[in-house]
């Protein structure tokens, strides 16, 4: 792993607008260094970030459903150390459709979109986090199986369900790996994908979210939490 930084540093997957775009300018605003990428620049908001923060934020591109990208972004990072590594990454498909009548075509993008993307992301930066460091993805209380009791949802719930539970294989197969592993839930926040009907802003996600991350630095292993550091049930 990279030598110790006396500068925090993040690198946040995903952030061209809703959590991901909010979470890049709560660290900024914490003086980290951030590392932020987008999917396409004519769809983010990032770049209205840099003309207070250019001396600490990096923008980058990057699809994460595309390996090639995912490994070309490794490429330009190599010699970088971060502090934390965040994947958020998310879809959904319509509402109303339940796993009896969503398509093949729609079923495989929620999926690799919500579930397989955001683990080739930590299976291919991990190296890149320092001992010390955090590796954390978005999921949802959504993705918990033991809280699923209104069957709502269910094909958004069962890309977090698995996101969780190819995490936990990720866990399970470095034991003794001294960094913090987080899946976090954020809350139903309103933004484009959460709708205007959500509970939370995200000045009451946000900010507590990255509470939650920075409370449990150095604890080793993987935790399943919300946004106000509560254990989530799988």
């Amino acid at each position: 792993m990279p030598p110790q930084s006396s500068c925090k540093k993040l690198l946040l997957i995903g952030a061209s607008r809703g959590l991901g775009f909010a979470l890049a300018e709560e660290y900024l605003k914490r003086g980290w260094q951030v590392v932020a990428t987008e999917r396409a620049r004519s769809t983010s908001r990032l770049s209205s970030l840099l003309p207070a923060y250019d001396d600490r934020l990096e923008v980058e591109t990057v699809d994460i459903v595309y390996p090639d990208q995912v490994a070309a972004l490794r490429a330009r990072l190599a010699s970088r150390a971060f502090d934390l590594l965040f994947v958020n990454a998310g879809v959904k498909n319509d509402d109303r459709e339940t796993i009896a009548d969503v398509s093949t075509k729609e079923f495989v993008r929620v999926m690799v979109t919500n579930a397989l993307s955001p683990m080739r992301v930590v299976e291919t930066f991990q190296n890149l986090v320092l001992a010390s460091g955090t590796i954390g993805i978005m999921s949802s209380g959504q993705g918990s199986i033991t809280n699923n009791e209104n069957g709502n949802y269910e094909v958004y719930r069962g890309s977090k369900a698995a996101l969780n539970m190819f995490m936990r294989s990720f866990a399970a197969r470095h034991a003794g790996d001294p960094r913090t592993l987080l899946l976090i839930a954020p809350g139903w926040v309103r933004t484009d994908m959460g709708g205007p009907k959500a509970r939370l802003s995200i000045e009451e996600s946000v900010p507590n979210l990255a509470n939650t991350i920075e409370a449990q630095a150095g604890r080793a292993g993987l935790q399943y939490l919300d946004y106000l550091g509560r254990t989530v049930p799988w």
